[in-house]
């Protein structure tokens, strides 16, 4: 079974302005908490195929490849290290979405898919603990990315220290 968590923001500027740079996959560290650095990974550096290294404060690298690519709309990363899923997770997905809003501005649709593993143990630790903590990162990713976009200055701390 697969969990979804979703936050939307408006964002004050128009839809292509937040695609030019939502689509620079480098950009990430600047908004998503606990993100240091970013290091592409393939000769393709946007579209179906790309992946970055995320850097994290705590814990390991994670891998990131773009699994679709709706040019002006938003795009869906595969999370993973190396073959696997990061922990906890069986699967696991973000899905970065922009719309046009209402008077020019940009809806910011954030959404993290996940599966969990360990069945009705899974599934538990799900409802108790893992779904709150992601809705939690998911809008704070939402907020910084609003931050970030509107003002050009580092919402994320773990980047704003370096």
């Amino acid at each position: 079974m697969t969990t979804t968590v979703t936050y939307e923001v408006p964002v004050n500027l128009p839809r292509a302005q937040v695609w030019e740079k939502l689509r620079d996959l480098t950009l990430a560290p600047f908004y998503v908490p606990g993100l240091t650095g970013v290091e592409i990974l393939t000769e393709k550096r946007e579209g179906v195929g790309a992946s970055r290294r995320v850097f994290q404060a705590k814990g390991q690298p994670m891998d990131e490849t773009v699994e679709s690519w709706d040019d002006g709309y938003g795009f869906l990363i595969r999370l993973h290290v190396g073959d696997k899923p990061p922990a906890p997770f069986k699967q696991a997905w973000f899905d970065y979405r922009i719309a046009d809003g209402p008077n020019g501005t940009t809806l910011f649709t954030p959404s993290l898919r996940y599966a969990m593993p360990w069945g009705p143990v899974g599934a538990l630790l799900n409802a108790l603990v893992v779904k709150n903590f992601a809705a939690g990162n998911v809008r704070k990713v939402a907020e910084n990315f609003k931050g970030y976009y509107e003002t050009g200055k580092v919402t994320n701390p773990a980047r704003a220290e370096k």
